[in-house]
């Protein structure tokens, strides 16, 4: 779990907002591809939860959707 952390931190430049499956989120795509997602979980004004999603079959399995800032 750490690692992937890590591995998404390095890139956090090219991380973006977006809608993931209809709920807030990040994307992370350098050089125009897709490297990972986060799907957060949020009550209020926190973020409880966050998931790192970088596999490549369940980032195709995602409805994205960037938002425009």
């Amino acid at each position: 779990m750490a690692q992937g952390a890590l591995a998404f931190s390095a890139r956090s430049r090219f991380a973006q907002a977006a809608l993931v499956n209809g709920t807030i989120g990040v994307i992370m795509a350098p050089r125009g591809r897709l490297f990972g997602v986060g799907v957060l979980t949020i009550h209020g004004d926190r973020i409880l939860e966050m998931e790192l999603v970088a596999d490549p079959d369940r980032l195709r399995r995602l409805e994205l959707a960037v938002l425009e800032d």
